[in-house]
């Protein structure tokens, strides 16, 4: 039988698809590299991962507002090895600055995860005047019990970095100090688990890492549960119509039926 450290382990790196190998350099976070020759369009929609994952963790969605006129902005930041604080002060208001997005006539921002808790910290400083609409998926909003009950275990430090062990559920984390975020803002979240042993130290309905309840956020302008895993909330159909729905509409369509389970 396998040990519990073994067991934790297996659990930790089946549970974690998108974490960057050790031999897969990182993405650099030179705003310089994204640049491009994106063609304008009347509105924008930048696009933010979530811990270990990349851009790639987002390109379905990207696609899929492409189609819907956007002119998106799917960015890879360094998760793992760069502090949250310095992601949303430094980091993401060059790459902002770079890509000219003050000139657009709106900025819209669609999250997954740990990107929805950069984007709150960017937002608290450096709110754009052209602000438009923003859908965080599966965002720890008031932070994950996961994070409470693996904070110092090595494996989970080495796999989630500086960032991870900041995303618990007591009222010194990151998340549960940034206080209500008053835009317009809508939020998507899951009800089912890859994890059994998160789901039980969740103790309520969750994705498997992050319980419903604690995706919502004060100042929300709607929220939809989808019978969705963690992982692959943003890669789902449901999920990219929902949010194309309320980047024009400003609200979701009504929950789907939960009877069919969708991984």
């Amino acid at each position: 039988m396998f040990s519990a450290k073994r067991l934790l382990f297996f659990t930790l790196v089946m549970t974690s698809p998108g974490i960057v190998s050790a031999s897969e350099k990182p993405a650099a976070i030179s705003p310089a590299a994204y640049a491009g020759a994106a063609e304008q369009s009347p509105e924008v929609v930048i696009l933010l991962h979530g811990l270990g994952l990349n851009r790639f963790a987002m390109a379905r969605l990207a696609c899929g507002l492409r189609r819907d006129g956007y002119r998106v902005i799917n960015l890879s930041y360094d998760s793992r090895r760069i502090p949250l604080e310095t992601l949303a002060t430094e980091w993401l208001p060059d790459v902002l600055r770079i890509h000219e997005t003050d000139t657009a006539p709106c900025v819209h921002f669609v999250t997954h995860s740990m990107g929805g808790i950069l984007l709150r910290l960017h937002l608290r400083d450096q709110r754009p005047a052209n602000l438009g609409r923003i859908v965080m998926i599966a965002p720890p909003n008031q932070g994950s019990e996961v994070a409470d009950k693996l904070r110092e275990n090595p494996f989970f430090r080495f796999f989630t970095g500086v960032n991870g062990c900041r995303l618990g559920t007591s009222p010194e984390s990151l998340p549960r100090q940034l206080g209500p975020l008053h835009a317009d803002l809508g939020i998507i979240a899951g009800n089912r688990s890859l994890n059994p042993l998160f789901s039980a130290w969740i103790g309520r309905p969750n994705d498997g890492k992050v319980a419903i309840d604690s995706t919502r956020l004060e100042g929300m302008r709607d929220h939809r549960v989808f019978p969705i895993s963690h992982t692959w909330l943003q890669y789902r159909r449901p999920v990219i119509n929902a949010v194309s729905t309320y980047l024009r509409d400003g609200h979701f369509t009504p929950n789907p039926p939960t009877t069919t389970t969708v991984r």
